[in-house]
């Protein structure tokens, strides 16, 4: 029987990919997670994608939140909070960890769940612990939903100063000198830790850098000039995280580079210099963010210099098995000698942070960007790769 004369079903138009950006945290960057999230969800096409923003508050409920990018931006000095913008306040989203289903599912006490939609893929723009660091990463794993971002083990090496400053410095990329005090040897024997420090002081000199193995948006950090300031910075270290980095200052200028992965691989951005704040002993949180001291993009370097720091940064991001974006970190010292100080997998993703801007600088605006982060994400599948 012939089908030509028979009525055709229109065809249904293609649906836009959905884009779940989550936010928030349980990490000390939870604000600053808001303030990314806000520009993000202003930037994303949305003739392009759907958008479904989460929050996690932080004590680690996913909850739906308003799409209102204006109210996650940092007033009076203080930044924004997940609870603020939750349009319920008693059910949570679950995303099933079932890989054969990306149903998003909303739930509250004595009601049905209530499914919300298939997501194609995550934006996790989290930074810090219980979300930067590999753990939502193995979450989506296992559910099957692909993210922007690098993978379990790249996020979580990147999260950990002690082990991403062995990893790169296993594939020959220079590291300052460093010593780091595991939660068991400042529990077994305080006396002994502080005596370590005193002796890498006395090998390296004073100042000193204390910070939390495993934070950042240089949350946590001291500046620690002689021994009577240690154990106070000991304790704001720990506050943030148990196990602690000591870092010998290197003398020279701070310069970042910006890694962002294209169709045929990873490309390096214009570098941007960090100038010393006036007003801070160092570039730490408000330096970054309360305050936002300008960075110069593009850094003045040499051609040679230029050239080298991208070459540097792409190698880091390699190195790492790093996916997606990387901002790699690097002091160039009086010698003319490029350190790697860290690479951060989720960098501070504001307007105003230095990622973006070292990009805008190369040709990639804000909205491009936001785009091909997303566009990665759903090129690249879950699981082993």
């Amino acid at each position: 029987m012939s089908t030509e004369n028979l009525p055709q079903s229109p065809e249904q138009p293609a649906r836009k990919p959905r884009v779940a950006v989550v936010f928030g945290g349980r990490s000390s960057e939870h604000g600053i997670s808001m303030v990314t999230a806000g520009a993000v969800l202003t930037a994303i096409d949305r003739t392009k994608y759907d958008v479904l923003p989460i929050g996690i508050t932080r004590e680690g409920r996913w909850v739906l939140t308003a799409d209102e990018p204006e109210r996650m931006a940092i007033a009076d000095r203080r930044t924004p909070e997940v609870a603020d913008l939750a349009e319920e306040h008693e059910g949570g989203v679950v995303l099933p960890v079932d890989p054969t289903s990306r149903e998003v599912v909303y739930s509250e006490p004595g009601s049905v769940p209530k499914a919300l939609g298939e997501v194609d893929v995550v934006f996790p723009v989290l930074h810090g612990p219980y979300g930067e660091d590999g753990t939502l990463q193995g979450l989506l794993e296992l559910s099957g939903v692909p993210y922007v971002g690098s993978g379990v083990l790249a996020s979580a090496v990147g999260q950990d100063k002690e082990y991403m400053k062995r990893i790169l410095a296993s594939y020959g990329l220079k590291v300052g000198p460093y010593l780091v005090i595991r939660p068991r040897e400042w529990d077994r024997d305080e006396s002994a830790v502080r005596k370590r420090i005193v002796d890498f002081a006395g090998e390296h000199g004073w100042p000193l850098f204390v910070k939390p193995a495993r934070a950042g948006s240089s949350i946590g950090i001291t500046k620690v000039d002689g021994l009577a300031g240690l154990d106070e910075a000991i304790a704001e270290a720990r506050r943030h995280d148990p196990k602690i980095l000591v870092e010998a200052a290197l003398r020279g200028r701070e310069i970042e580079c910006g890694v962002l992965e294209f169709e045929d691989g990873p490309r390096a951005s214009v570098p941007a210099e960090i100038p010393p704040p006036d007003a801070h002993a160092y570039y730490d949180f408000e330096a970054k963010y309360i305050d936002s001291t300008p960075g110069v993009v593009p850094a003045p370097l040499t051609e040679g210099q230029t050239a080298e720091v991208r070459r540097l940064a792409v190698e880091a991001f390699e190195a790492t098995s790093c996916e997606g974006l990387v901002r790699a970190d690097f002091f160039l010292t009086e010698d003319g000698e490029f350190v790697i100080n860290e690479i951060n997998t989720m960098p501070g993703f504001t307007p105003i942070s230095m990622y973006p801007q070292m990009w805008q600088a190369t040709g990639v605006g804000y909205p491009e960007l936001v785009d091909r982060l997303v566009q990665a994400a759903l090129r690249r599948p879950t699981g082993l790769r």
